[in-house]
């Protein structure tokens, strides 16, 4: 079943420029939170969650099997569908002011 989001991150050249698929979003202590969060804070299931990890980059595990560790700031741009912030996020501009929205909006410092 396809989704808005899948349509509108499809194709997206920022996302796979190189052709290896999306950068992945830097995070920094402060930034992260587990998948049993963003599953509350979204109220998506954990397995959309983990491919919205996977196919926006928005995650990471430091091993298989390692918790899953996701960019709250890149979650809620990804549940929003604002891939211009998302994309502003993971060339590190989180001064931009379209990207300091999310990071206000969620009380942490950028």
């Amino acid at each position: 079943m396809s989704n808005a989001h899948d349509s509108l991150f499809a194709g997206s050249d920022l996302l796979a420029a190189d052709g290896l698929g999306p950068w992945p979003v830097l995070m920094r202590p402060d930034d992260i939170i587990n998948l049993k969060s963003a599953v509350h804070i979204t109220g998506r299931t954990e397995k959309t969650i983990r491919g919205w990890c996977k196919q926006f980059g928005i995650g990471s595990q430091a091993c298989p099997g390692a918790p899953l560790e996701i960019s709250a700031p890149a979650l809620e741009m990804v549940r929003r569908g604002d891939i211009a912030a998302l994309e502003l996020l993971r060339e590190g501009r989180r001064d931009h002011p379209r990207v300091r929205r999310y990071f206000d909006f969620l009380g942490i410092v950028p």
